[in-house]
C-alpha cells in the first residue's frame, strides 16, 4: 500500500483503457492499447491534471493564493493550470515562451478565458524564466499575496506523484483485461510523466518496461532529468516509500530519434499518423506530444526496440487543443 502526500480531487479518474483493434490489425501487427488520459476532463484534459492534483494541493497546504507557472505559448500544462486556478479561486500568472500572437488560439485562448495573467518572454531570453518567476513571487509578496511556483509541465518531485498514482490504475487495467504489456509508451517533454511511470512501475510491481519518446532535447537530457527528479522524490518522500526503494537503480529508456524539426514542430509523417488514427478509430493525437510518440512507437514496433511485442500500452496524454493552431499542416484528399 502506497501512502500519498496531499492530493486534490481534480481529474475524472480512473480513465479507461481500450484496445485499438482495427488500427492494430491494419497497421501494427500487435495489440496497441490506449490509456485514455485525454479523458481526465474537458477543459483540463490530458496528463497535466494528474500532476496538478498534487502540485496544487501542496500550494494550498502552504497557504498560497497565487500560482506562477510557465511553458510554451500552446502549453497544455499552462492551460490546465489556468483552468484549475479559476476553479479553486487562485490567481494564475503564466510565463510563456514566445511572442504574443495577434489572435489567440487553442490553449492560449483558454488561458485568457480562464482569467490568467500572461507574460510573453522571447525564446532567446526564456532561460531566465526561473529568475522571472522568483521576481514575481517577491512582487506578489509585497502585495500581501503568497505565490507558489510550479515548473514546466509540473515536472518535479511533487508533480510526478500523478503518474505514480496512475500506475495503480494501470495495475487494475491489466488485471481487468487479463494481460501484462511488454511495454508502456509515453511522450516525454518535461520528463514528469516518464519519471512517475518509471517509479510507479517499480512501486506497484507492474513487471513491464517504460519507453519514452522524446519530443524535444535528447536521450542524455532525459536520463539526467529523470534521475534528478527521482532522487529528489526519494529524498523528499522517503517516509512514504518502502525501505528498499532505490531511485538510482531504476532503468531509464528514452528514444530521441523522433523529435523532428524541434519542439512543437512535426514533419508530414506525424500529421499523416494523426490523420490515420483519427479516421481509423476516431481518436485524435496532437503534433507536439502524442503524435510524435505514437508515430515513433509504430516505427519501433516494425523495426526497433519494440519489435516482437505482443501488447503495448500507449499513454494518451491529451493535447487536442494543440491541433487547431497547426491546422494548416494537415492535408485532405
Amino acid at each position: 500500500m502506497i501512502t500519498f502526500p496531499p492530493r486534490l480531487d481534480l481529474a475524472r479518474l480512473p480513465t479507461p483503457m481500450t484496445l485499438l483493434q482495427r488500427f492494430s490489425e491494419q497497421n501494427a501487427g500487435a495489440n496497441i492499447w490506449l490509456k485514455h488520459d485525454e479523458l481526465t476532463g474537458t477543459e483540463v484534459s490530458g496528463n497535466k491534471v494528474r500532476k496538478l492534483e498534487f502540485s496544487l494541493a501542496q500550494a494550498l497546504a502552504e497557504g498560497c493564493d497565487t500560482i506562477i507557472s510557465c511553458g510554451g505559448v500552446q502549453s497544455n500544462h499552462c492551460r490546465a493550470t489556468a483552468v484549475l486556478g479559476a476553479r479553486l479561486g487562485l490567481k494564475v500568472h503564466l510565463i510563456l515562451r514566445g511572442e504574443r500572437p495577434a489572435v489567440p488560439d487553442g490553449n492560449l485562448l483558454m488561458d485568457y478565458l480562464a482569467g490568467a495573467t500572461i507574460d510573453f518572454v522571447p525564446e532567446r531570453d526564456y532561460h531566465h524564466h526561473p529568475e522571472i518567476a522568483a521576481e514575481l513571487q517577491q512582487r506578489y509578496a509585497r502585495e500581501n499575496r503568497r505565490a507558489f511556483f510550479i515548473p514546466i509541465g509540473a515536472s518535479d518531485e511533487i508533480g510526478l506523484w500523478g503518474y505514480v498514482a496512475a500506475c495503480a490504475e494501470l495495475q487494475q487495467d491489466f488485471v481487468h483485461h487479463g494481460f501484462t504489456p511488454d511495454f508502456i509508451v509515453t511522450a516525454s517533454g518535461s520528463g514528469g510523466t516518464q519519471s512517475g511511470l518509471i517509479i510507479g512501475n517499480e512501486l506497484y510491481g507492474l513487471d513491464t518496461k517504460i519507453i519514452a519518446f522524446a519530443v524535444c532535447d535528447d536521450e542524455e537530457y532525459f536520463y539526467n532529468k529523470v534521475r534528478e527528479d527521482s532522487d529528489k522524490f526519494q529524498h523528499r518522500y522517503k517516509e512514504l516509500l518502502p525501505g528498499n526503494f532505490s531511485a538510482a537503480s531504476l532503468p531509464v529508456t528514452t528514444l530521441d530519434g523522433y523529435v523532428g524539426p524541434g519542439y512543437g514542430k512535426a514533419g508530414t509523417e506525424v500529421f499523416d499518423t494523426i490523420s490515420l488514427l483519427a479516421r481509423t478509430e476516431g481518436i485524435f493525437l496532437d503534433p507536439v506530444y502524442t503524435g510524435k510518440a505514437f508515430h515513433g512507437m509504430l516505427q519501433e514496433m516494425r523495426s526497433g526496440q519494440l519489435q516482437g511485442a505482443k501488447d503495448v500500452v500507449f499513454i494518451h496524454t491529451g493535447g487536442l487543443y494543440g491541433v487547431f493552431p497547426q491546422k494548416e499542416n494537415f492535408t485532405f484528399a
